[in-house]
C-alpha cells in the first residue's frame, strides 16, 4: 500500500506535470494564435522580399521595421513550418493583428500581391525604363539593357527603331519579382493581344505594318493631344503617303534634335541630316518617335477620308489645328498662327 508520503509526492508530480502542460499548451497557442504581427496600428505593411533574400533578411526586416512584435515566437512557428529554408520572394501585403501562424502560411505559399504598372508620356527608352519598373524590383537600368540588346529583341522580330512600338501604353498587373526577361516576354504578349485580327485587317488596308501604325500614330500624338481630331490628323499625313510628299512633320524634327523644349521649327532645324528628318526623307522615319497611346493607334487605324494635304495650328491656341486641300490655303492659316507666335514672343 503506498504510504502517505509517497501519494503526496505522486500528487505533487501530478500537479506539477499538469500546470507545465498547460503553461506549455497556453504558450503554443499564444506562439501560434495571439495577434503578433502590426499590433499597434491599423494600417497594412507591404513587404518586399527580394530575389536573393534568406530567412534571417525577412526576420530582419520585419524587426527593424516594427512589424512583429515577438521575433522570437515568429522565428519559431517560421521554423517548425520549414519557412526558414524555403523563402519565397515577391510583394506581401500584411495585415493587421495577423497571427505568427496566418504570416508564416502566407509567406511560406508565396501567395504574393500583384503590383500594378501604368506607363505613358513615354518619349525615349530611358523614359519607359524609369516608368515601367518604378515599382518592381528590376531596376531601370536591368531593364535598359534588355532595351538595347540587340541581339535580344530580334528574337521578337523588333530592331533598336522598332522595339518602342511593341509596349503599348496601358495599365497592367506584375508580380513584384518579375524578371526583366519575364517583364518584357508579358509586354510582347500585351503587344500580341492588342493587335487583334480586326486591327490587322485595317493596318494591312492602309497599306501599313503594324510597326509601321505605330510610326505614323506617335507622329499624330505628337501632333494634336486632341482625341478628336487624331483621326483627321491620321488622314492628312496617309494623304501625303500615298501621293509621295515628305510628311514635314515637326515632331520628328523634335526628335531628331533629341530637344524637347523646342517650341518652333526653324529653317536650320529642318537642314538636320537624320532619317527621322520627314522634310528631308520621304516616308515614315525608322520607328516611333514615342510610345503612342491606344487611341492614337486607333486613330490611325480609323483615319478620316478626305482631301486635306495640310494642317496647322490654330492662332487661339486651343490646341486644334486649322485644315487646308491646297497650299495657298495652308499659308494663310500658317501666317495667322505665325503671327499670333511672335505676339506671343515665343520663338
Amino acid at each position: 500500500m503506498i504510504s502517505d508520503k509517497k501519494r503526496n509526492i505522486y500528487l505533487v508530480l501530478l500537479i506539477s506535470v499538469s500546470v507545465i502542460t498547460i503553461s506549455m499548451s497556453f504558450y503554443f497557442y499564444q506562439v501560434f494564435f495571439s495577434p503578433n504581427i502590426l499590433t499597434e496600428t491599423d494600417q497594412p505593411y507591404a513587404l518586399k522580399i527580394s530575389s536573393n533574400a534568406v530567412f534571417k533578411t525577412v526576420s530582419d526586416q520585419l524587426y527593424d521595421d516594427g512589424v512583429v512584435t515577438d521575433i522570437l515566437s515568429f522565428s519559431f512557428v517560421a521554423k517548425v513550418l520549414g519557412y526558414q529554408e524555403a523563402v519565397k520572394p515577391g510583394l506581401y501585403i500584411l495585415d493587421p493583428k495577423m497571427t505568427n501562424l496566418q504570416l508564416v502560411r502566407k509567406l511560406r505559399s508565396g501567395n504574393q500581391s500583384p503590383v500594378r504598372i501604368t506607363f505613358n508620356n513615354v518619349r525615349t527608352k530611358e523614359d519607359l525604363a524609369e516608368k515601367i519598373t518604378a515599382n518592381l524590383e528590376v531596376t531601370e537600368d536591368q531593364f535598359l539593357a534588355i532595351l538595347k540588346d540587340s541581339v535580344y529583341i530580334r528574337k521578337f522580330d523588333f530592331n533598336e527603331e522598332t522595339v518602342m512600338s511593341m509596349f503599348v501604353p496601358n495599365t497592367y498587373e506584375f508580380w513584384w519579382n518579375t524578371s526583366p526577361e519575364e517583364l518584357f516576354d508579358r509586354m510582347y504578349k500585351e503587344y500580341q493581344s492588342f493587335w487583334t485580327d480586326e486591327r490587322k485587317q485595317k493596318a494591312q488596308a492602309l497599306g501599313l505594318t503594324q510597326k509601321e501604325v505605330s510610326t505614323l500614330a506617335s507622329i499624330v500624338q505628337a501632333e494634336s493631344q486632341k482625341a478628336d481630331e487624331r483621326p483627321t490628323i491620321a488622314g492628312v499625313y496617309l494623304n501625303r503617303m500615298r501621293i509621295g510628299m515628305p510628311l514635314q512633320a515637326d515632331p520628328t524634327l523634335v526628335f531628331a534634335t533629341g530637344d524637347f523644349t523646342l517650341k518652333r521649327i526653324l529653317n536650320i532645324h529642318k537642314a538636320i541630316d537624320s532619317p527621322y528628318n520627314t522634310y528631308k526623307y520621304a516616308g515614315l522615319p525608322p520607328g516611333p518617335i514615342n510610345l503612342p497611346d491606344i487611341n492614337s493607334l486607333d486613330a490611325v487605324l480609323n483615319a478620316k477620308t478626305h482631301d486635306y494635304l495640310y494642317f496647322c495650328a490654330k492662332e487661339d491656341f486651343s490646341g486644334y489645328h486649322s485644315f487646308a486641300t491646297n497650299l495657298a490655303q495652308h499659308n494663310s492659316n500658317a501666317r495667322r498662327y505665325q503671327a499670333a507666335l511672335n505676339a506671343a514672343k515665343i520663338f
